[in-house]
Formats: C-alpha cells, structure tokens, sequence
C-alpha cells in the first residue's frame, strides 16, 4: 500500500500533493497519478531554495505522443492565513522529461504546505500533422450523437426540408420533424401518440430554452452538434436530456461537466448534480470543495450559496466538512 506522505489526490484535471514536512537538503518524489492519458510525477527538492518539478512518466505513450501541457501551479502553505506562492502559468509546452518544468521558490517554507497543479488543457500531435489536438476535445460528443444519425438529417434541420412542427423557444422558432423527435426521445414520442396540444397545433413550447441553447439541443438529436457548441450549453442541455428523457445526452452532460470544475462553476454545478441526481458530479464538486480547501477561496460566493441552497445539500456539504476535517 502506498505512504499516504506520497500520494496525489486528483480529479479530472487537479492534483494536489499534501506535503506534512520537508526537511532541509531534501528530495520525495510523489507516488505516480493519472491526468488525462498519461501517468505523472511531482518532485520536490529543498536545499537553498525549494525546486518543484512536473513531469510525465517515461513510457512508449510519452514517446509516441507526448503530453503538450497548458496548467496553473501554486504553493499553499497551511501555517498563518494559508498564503498562497503562484507560479504565472505554463501554456502548450511540450513536457517529456524531469528537467522541462521546474519552478524555483525563493521564498522559504516551513510547515505543512500544498502543491496544486490545475491541468487547463492537454494536447498531442495529431498523427496526420497540423497543429495539436487537445485529448480532452476530441469529438467524443460529436462521435456519439453522429453515430445516432444519419448525416442526412442534419441537412433535413438545417435547410428546413419538409418540416412539420414548430418548438417555440424563449426568444425564437425553428421548425423540426415529429418523426425524428419521437425516434430520439420517449417523450416527444408520447406527445405525439396521444391527442395532446402539441398533436394538434404541431408546435412544442419550450419556453425554458433560449433560441441558441434549443438549436443546440435539436444540433444533438440530429447528429450535427459542434463541440464547442455543446460545451457552452451544457447545463441547459442536461435540463432538456432530463426532462425529455434522453439518457445518452444526460450521460454525456455529466461526464463533461466532470472535466472542467473550477472556482467559478463548482457550486453551480454541485446544484446541477444535486438536482438532476449526478452521484458523480456531486462527488467530485464535493471533493474540489472540501478535500481540496477550495471552499476557502470562494468564501463569499460560498455564503451566498448557502442562502438559496436546498437544506439537503447544504447538510451534506457540512457533513462533508465534519467528515474531512475530524479525519485531518
């Protein structure tokens, strides 16, 4: 079983290694921890200054497909008011060996202290050339909901061939095919086996949707989202694949949203998860929240939170809190 002194605790994309004590004239290397395709590594050496090193572990995937790394890093040191050492960020560089990352910190730490590395993208080289790809934009949203349709019915939304129902969404129209909504989702599908309004009118109101965010969801049923597309409308595509009951989209949400929590979306998200019941999700913005102190950082964003979150949640996290801090 490994030292827990040199474990790295990860999620999609943040490591972070908890370091009790490290004497002067000191090297540890950390345990190996996955990030994206590749296993990596954390060294730190303490002499006159402290050296800390990222690097990927050397392997046939290193060679053939070396990781291009864009992250953030910072040092927290736990004694006093948590101050924190930021590092001004790396972007798209190539990483290969232990000596193509090391930042040097003057200043000395004592104590307990963290390392934080946030992965903000990783890229290879695509195999035909051209510039690099990131591995976490691949198309797999794109790949899943083209192998659900014919590229033919994307041309059947796009140019509005024989259309015969209207969804009105907040701030617009576009016209779709019954038969292809009804194919895609179980509800759309009793909507129009039963003399419902939407049966008559041939319309469907989805006045929770804005125009873009509705273009994006039908995008999907037709087997033409873009990535970038799904990405900006996750959330209200999670909405529609839970209340039109779309398990494949619902799934795909929920592991996108995994990959990219943050500062700015964790709370939103763990709202998301709760309501939507996401086990993942709500794992994991538990674990960024609590296991990693980043509750610390959102401190007022926090309080506000906890004014209009359900009781259930918010006796969660608490119980979250209790839980890490009597084990600390």
């Amino acid at each position: 079983m490994s030292d827990s002194a040199y474990r790295v605790e990860t999620t999609s994309r943040l490591a972070q290694w908890k370091i009790d004590n490290l004497a002067s004239c000191t090297y540890r290397k950390s345990d190996p921890f996955k990030i994206g395709n590749w296993n990596w590594y954390l060294a730190v050496e303490k002499n006159r200054t402290l050296s800390i090193k990222l690097y990927p572990e050397i392997s046939n995937l290193t060679r053939e497909k070396p990781p291009i790394a864009s992250f953030s890093i910072r040092v927290l040191c736990s004694v006093g008011d948590r101050k924190a050492l930021v590092h001004p960020g790396v972007t798209d560089k190539p990483l290969k060996n232990t000596d193509d990352f090391v930042w040097t910190i003057e200043t000395p730490l004592t104590g307990k202290f963290i390392i934080d590395v946030e992965f903000l993208d990783l890229k290879v080289i695509s195999p035909n050339g051209g510039e690099p790809c990131s591995i976490w934009a691949e198309g797999f949203i794109q790949k899943q909901s083209n192998e659900g349709a014919l590229g033919s019915l994307g041309r059947m939304l796009s140019e509005s061939i024989h259309t015969d129902i209207t969804i009105n969404a907040s701030d617009g129209s576009i016209g779709a095919h019954r038969s292809v909504l009804a194919a895609r989702s179980p509800v759309f599908r009793s909507m129009f086996a039963h003399d419902l309004k939407e049966k008559e009118l041939s319309t469907i109101n989805i006045s929770d949707m804005s125009i873009d965010a509705c273009q994006a969801f039908l995008d999907y049923i037709y087997g033409i989202i873009q990535h970038d597309q799904f990405l900006t409308h996750r959330l209200a595509l999670l909405r529609a694949a839970d209340k039109y009951d779309i398990s494949v989209l619902k799934e795909a949400c929920h592991e996108s949203l995994l990959e990219d929590i943050d500062n700015k979306n964790v709370l939103e998200r763990l709202q998301s998860a709760s309501l939507y019941q996401l086990p993942k999700l709500k794992s994991s913005c538990m674990r960024y929240l609590v296991k990693f102190g980043k509750i610390f950082d959102i401190r007022d964003d926090f309080d506000c939170f906890l004014q209009c979150a359900d009781r259930e949640l918010i006796a969660e996290i608490f119980h979250e809190i209790l839980a890490t801090w009597k084990g600390f």
